[in-house]
């Protein structure tokens, strides 16, 4: 309990600073309601408005989970082919480098465009957002494997498969993981972004709705929602890695 404490305080002091700071400008300062809304007026219309909120964020939490599913799973299996055909690196890399510089505003209304209003579109928006850094993760980790390990593996007559899997996946698991952590923050905000651009319901449909209105206390409450939705998903990768890797944490607390 205490080492959690120590963990958490420095966040929670400065959270807990700027959202007292921001309350305290919000009401004394004269500015309107309706340009910076208090946290406590956010916080009420997050309580009075909870049933809408968890309505729209539901298809936002399908549509993540779906995308970063499929995110997962296709670098894995790109890494794996990367690692075992060596020129294939070199021909797909740039490719992959080249979809991270498109701009998700930009090509999001095309792949609405391209595949409908549907679930599909987000879906791919989100792998797309999500891919890259899963699956630089992996490669950094296949390659960082012991050396010495691997040529012990094959002097006892091990093949490239078996060499795979006896060191070069163990290797990349620490590495997948933190690609994990990296990646399922931006998976809410490409689904949110997805919204944008065409959905029937979600979060961003709900953010946009409520600026159309000039209530941005009610988008702050979406915001709050998007980001707790983050947190969750954040601190559910964190128990997985500490459940999937317990050496891990205590090589790190022996030394």
């Amino acid at each position: 309990m205490q080492r959690w404490w120590h963990a958490v305080w420095p966040a929670s002091t400065l959270i807990a600073a700027i959202v007292l700071a921001w309350e305290v400008y919000a009401r004394f300062s004269g500015v309107k309601p309706t340009t910076l809304p208090s946290p406590s007026r956010v916080v009420e219309q997050l309580i009075s408005n909870a049933p809408a909120l968890a309505d729209n964020a539901l298809p936002t939490i399908i549509a993540t989970a779906s995308g970063f599913a499929l995110s997962v799973t296709s670098a894995f299996v790109f890494s794996i082919l990367v690692d075992f055909v060596r020129p294939l690196r070199r021909a797909l890399f740039p490719v992959f480098i080249i979809s991270q510089t498109l701009p998700l505003v930009a090509i999001a209304p095309l792949v609405v465009l391209w595949f409908g209003f549907g679930l599909l579109p987000k879906i791919l928006l989100i792998a797309l957002v999500t891919f890259f850094p899963m699956m630089v993760s992996l490669v950094q980790g296949y390659d960082s494997t012991d050396k010495d390990m691997e040529w012990l593996l094959r002097s006892m007559g091990a093949g490239r498969r078996k060499v795979f899997l006896l060191a070069r996946l163990p290797s990349a698991i620490p590495y997948f993981f933190t690609g994990l952590r990296i990646s399922i923050t931006y998976a809410v905000v490409g689904a949110i972004f997805a919204e944008y651009s065409g959905a029937a319901k979600g979060l961003g449909i709900y953010m946009l709705s409520a600026k159309n209105n000039f209530r941005p206390d009610l988008v702050l409450a979406a915001v709050f929602c998007s980001a707790f939705i983050t947190l969750v998903l954040f601190g559910m990768t964190v128990v997985l890695e500490r459940v999937s890797t317990p050496w891990v944490r205590r090589e790190g607390e022996a030394q």
